[in-house]
């Protein structure tokens, strides 16, 4: 039997950028929104604007998420910020696992396979980022490093209604270069069958963005590959025009069904 199609996500990824100022550029992104009725947006900004972009965002289509949270609720973790937390400020979703965490802060697999069940401890989305080096792919080693990756970050019981997948090639990130269509056509096969093998109905209704230098000139060609459910966007998040043009690949209703 077919699966109901699954609802696009973009997600904007600011990172660590944005002062108290910025909170005009959401007002900016809420105002673009009202004939983007077929996909989901969410706008992840830096942990001291999240209570501010939450309240300013309530009643709207955008939903706010987090960068990160510790896999505790609470406790002598100076620094880190707790799922429970973000759900508090107003979060509605949470960035896990993404390259920069993984590369820049040692996180493991099963570092972010925690963070996800303390996502889900919370009530919030998670969106756990995966992908491979240009060193893996050179070595022919993509596929596997990613399927890797995808078994050992996401805990047993996910549900299209908690998790997100974000396949981000880490050699795309900020540096303007994409895979061509059919190496993210690939890819994003690979972790369907593996989702759909692992979770049956619930893995073939999760979603699955795509990652790594998405901007308005290669949006419509990314989106519209097959098994690409939405973007996970960094730079040109930034910016209103630019996240909204990206988003508005999905004026139409999408057709990715199984």
């Amino acid at each position: 039997m077919a699966s109901a199609p699954r609802r696009p996500l973009v997600a904007g990824n600011w990172k660590m950028n944005g002062l108290s100022g910025s909170a005009a550029e959401l007002a900016r992104i809420i105002a673009g929104t009202h004939d983007l009725t077929a996909v989901d947006l969410v706008v992840c900004p830096p942990a001291t604007l999240l209570a501010q972009f939450a309240a300013a965002a309530r009643g709207s289509a955008v939903r706010i998420g987090g960068q990160d949270c510790h896999a505790e609720p609470a406790g002598a973790f100076t620094g880190d910020i707790s799922a429970e937390m973000l759900k508090d400020a107003g979060a509605s979703a949470v960035i896990v696992g993404h390259s920069e965490r993984r590369s820049g802060h040692g996180e493991t697999d099963a570092d972010v396979r925690a963070k996800v069940l303390a996502a889900r401890r919370a009530g919030l989305l998670a969106i756990v980022c995966i992908g491979e080096s240009r060193a893996d792919r050179k070595a022919g080693q993509a596929l596997a490093v990613v399927g890797a990756q995808l078994d050992g970050s996401l805990p047993d019981g996910a549900s299209a209604a908690d998790l997100i997948v974000a396949y981000e090639p880490l050699w795309a990130i900020g540096s303007g270069l994409t895979p061509t269509p059919d190496d993210v056509a690939e890819m994003h096969g690979l972790i369907r069958q593996r989702l759909a093998a692992r979770f049956g109905t619930a893995g073939q209704g999760m979603r699955i963005l795509y990652g790594g230098s998405v901007k308005p000139s290669n949006a419509a060609e990314l989106m519209h590959v097959a098994d690409v459910d939405g973007a996970l966007v960094g730079g040109a998040s930034l910016k209103a025009g630019e996240l909204l043009s990206i988003a508005g690949v999905y004026r139409q209703p999408p057709v990715h069904s199984d």
